[in-house]
C-alpha cells in the first residue's frame, strides 16, 4: 500500500481514477470534472441509515468553498484565507496544517470573501493557489513549503480563489479580479521547480507593443478605444477548467469585462474577445486551438468561468465527446470537444436579456433594452451579476444521463453612471446599481433574490427533467454517485441526499451552518 500522506498522484492514476473509486484525486475527481463517484455501497435503498463518523472543527466562520481531495488515506482541503489542512480519513485526526499568512487587507481585492476552492495533488506535493496570487507547493506528508511562485503583479488587485489543475507535470492556474483593473491570463508552471512554462492572455494589451500571442492581433479588432488596455480589460480565468487526455486539450472559462459597462470599456461595442468564452488550449505549449464566446460584448458581468465538464453523450446519431457549461447568462451550452462546434444552447433558467441563441451564428439574440449602456435607460433583467449559476459545482451522472445544476434566480437593475472615474482602490463596474431603484420600487416589479433550486437537465434533449426547490435562498455544489444519489447541502444548514432519477429527498443531516461547497 502507498504510504499515508504520500500524495503520489500521477497521470496514470488520474486517467484510471475509476480503478480507485475511494480516492478523489483532483478537483472534481477526474479530468472530466463530472463530480461523479462510482461508489454505490451507499445508495437510494440504504442512505437513510447514514450517520456521523467523525467531524473536525475549522478555524474560521468565513466562506468555505473547498471540495476535499482524498489521496492514499489523507483528505486535503482549504479553508478561508487559503489555509490548507490534512486529515486522516479514517479517524479525522489532523495530520498537519499550513497557513500562507495572507495579509488581511488583501480581502479588499477579493470580490466575494477570502475563499478558496481547493488544492491539487501531484508527485508527493500539494499545490495551493493563494489569495495573494502565490502558487505554493507543499510536501504532502508534512505541509512544509517546497517552493512558491508569485503568479501575479502585486501592484495590481489580482487574487486567486480557484483550484490548480495539473496536466503532465504542469501546474495550470488562473486568477481573479476582473472588476478591479486587471488583465486576465492562465499560466502553466513546472510542478517540480515552479518555473513558468507558458502563459496565455485572454484579452489584448497595449496595441503599441507586440502581442504575446498571434490570436490577440485578431482579438484586438473586436475592441475599440484605449480604455480597455489601460484599465486591464478583464477576462480573468478564476474557476472552470477541464482536460481531455485523448484530445490533449485543456479547456478554460474566461470572465467578465473590466469595467462591466461596455460603453466605457470599448466605446462603440465589438465582441471583445476573449471575454466570457470557453477556450481550448494545448496544455504543452499554451497554444490556442479554438474558442466559443457565450456573451459577445459582455456588459452585465456574465462570466463563462463557471465549471466546465467533459462527457460522452449518446445522441440518436451516435456518441459525441462534448464540453458542457451552465454559465451565468442562463443558457446551457453543449460544444463538440474537438472543434468547439455548438451542439445546443437552451435556457436552463428564465433569463430575460436574450430570447434565444441563433444556432446558425452561435450568437445570443439580445433583447435591445437589455443594453442599458446603449439605450441610456435603466433596465431590470434576469439574471443579475451573480448569474443563473455561479461557481457552485454542478454534477453529471453517466448512469442517469442528467446534469444536476444549482440554479439561482435573481433579477437586477442596471444603469449607466452619470460619470465614470477609475477607482484605484476598489471595483470598477461602470454600472449604477441605484439607477434602477425606481424600477424596482414599482408595483409588481421583480428585483433581487427570487428562488433557488437543484435542476436535473437532460443535455442531449436540452431540457429540464425535474427540479427541487430550496426552502431558503442560496446555492450549493452537488455530487452525483453510482448509488442513484445526488448529495448537496443548503442554506438552511442541512446536508441532503436525493434520488438521482426522480429528485425525491431520501435523507437529511444537520450541518449547523449554511453549506455552499460541493461534497
Amino acid at each position: 500500500a502507498t504510504a499515508i500522506g504520500s500524495a503520489a498522484v500521477n497521470t496514470e492514476r488520474l486517467l484510471n481514477a475509476d480503478k480507485e473509486p475511494g480516492s478523489w484525486l483532483t478537483a472534481a475527481r477526474t479530468y472530466d470534472e463530472q463530480r461523479f463517484s462510482p461508489l454505490d455501497q451507499i445508495n437510494d435503498k440504504n442512505v437513510k441509515s447514514v450517520g456521523l463518523a467523525w467531524y473536525a472543527d475549522i478555524d474560521t466562520e468565513r466562506g468555505q468553498e473547498s471540495t476535499p481531495v482524498v489521496v492514499d488515506g489523507v483528505m486535503y482541503l482549504t479553508t478561508a484565507w487559503s489555509m490548507v489542512k490534512a486529515y486522516d480519513i479514517h479517524t479525522g485526526a489532523k495530520l498537519w496544517e499550513y497557513d500562507p499568512d495572507i495579509r488581511k487587507n488583501k480581502a479588499a481585492d477579493a470580490c466575494c470573501d477570502v475563499v478558496n476552492r481547493g488544492v491539487a495533488a501531484w508527485n508527493g506535493k500539494i499545490y495551493l493557489g493563494a489569495l495573494d496570487g502565490r502558487l505554493i507547493a507543499l510536501d504532502g506528508k508534512t505541509g512544509k513549503v517546497v517552493w512558491e511562485k508569485q503568479t501575479t503583479d502585486t501592484n495590481l488587485p489580482y487574487s486567486i480563489t480557484g483550484v490548480p489543475r495539473i496536466v503532465k507535470g504542469k501546474v495550470i492556474i488562473g486568477n481573479g479580479g476582473a472588476e478591479y483593473r486587471v488583465r486576465g491570463y492562465v499560466t502553466a508552471y513546472d510542478s517540480e521547480t515552479g518555473e513558468q512554462l507558458w502563459r496565455w492572455f485572454t484579452v489584448p494589451g497595449d496595441p503599441s507593443k507586440p502581442y504575446e500571442q498571434p490570436e490577440l492581433a485578431e482579438a484586438a479588432k473586436t475592441w475599440n478605444g484605449d480604455a480597455y488596455w489601460q484599465i486591464g480589460g478583464g477576462g480573468t480565468v478564476w474557476d472552470g477548467m477541464a482536460y481531455d487526455a485523448d484530445l490533449d486539450t485543456i479547456y478554460v472559462g474566461t470572465g467578465n469585462g473590466n469595467p462591466w459597462n461596455q460603453a466605457i470599456r470599448s466605446p462603440g461595442g465589438g465582441d471583445n474577445l476573449y471575454l466570457s468564452s470557453i477556450v481550448a488550449l494545448d496544455p504543452n505549449t499554451g497554444k490556442y486551438k479554438w474558442h466559443y464566446q457565450t456573451t459577445p460584448g459582455e456588459t452585465w458581468d456574465y462570466t463563462a468561468t463557471q465549471p466546465l465538464m467533459l462527457a460522452d453523450l449518446d445522441y440518436p446519431e451516435g456518441k459525441r465527446r462534448v464540453v458542457m457549461q451552465a454559465p451565468k447568462n442562463g443558457f446551457f451550452y453543449v460544444l463538440d470537444a474537438k472543434d468547439g462546434k455548438l451542439l445546443s444552447a437552451e435556457k436552463f433558467a428564465p433569463l430575460t436579456w436574450a430570447t434565444h441563441v441563433d444556432m446558425a451564428t452561435g450568437r445570443p439574440v439580445e433583447v435591445p433594452e437589455a443594453r442599458y449602456e446603449v439605450t441610456g435607460k435603466p433596465v431590470i433583467i434576469k439574471p443579475g451579476a451573480l448569474g443563473m449559476h455561479n461557481w457552485h459545482p454542478m454534477a453529471f451522472s453517466p448512469e442517469t444521463g442528467l446534469v444536476y445544476i444549482p440554479v439561482q434566480i435573481a433579477a437586477a437593475s442596471y444603469a449607466g453612471p452619470k460619470e465614470f472615474k477609475l477607482n484605484l482602490e476598489g471595483t470598477n463596474t461602470g454600472t449604477d446599481f441605484s439607477g434602477g431603484a425606481a424600477l424596482c420600487a414599482a408595483p409588481g416589479a421583480q428585483c433581487g433574490n427570487l428562488e433557488t433550486y437543484i435542476l436535473a437537465w437532460d443535455p442531449v434533449k436540452a431540457k429540464e427533467v425535474w427540479r427541487i426547490k430550496n426552502d431558503v435562498y442560496g446555492s450549493t455544489g452537488i455530487l452525483a454517485t453510482s448509488g442513484n444519489l445526488i448529495f448537496s447541502g443548503n442554506h438552511k444548514g442541512e446536508f441532503n441526499a436525493y434520488n438521482a432519477t426522480t429528485g425525491e429527498k431520501l435523507w437529511t443531516a444537520p450541518t449547523q451552518a449554511r453549506v455552499v461547497a460541493a461534497p
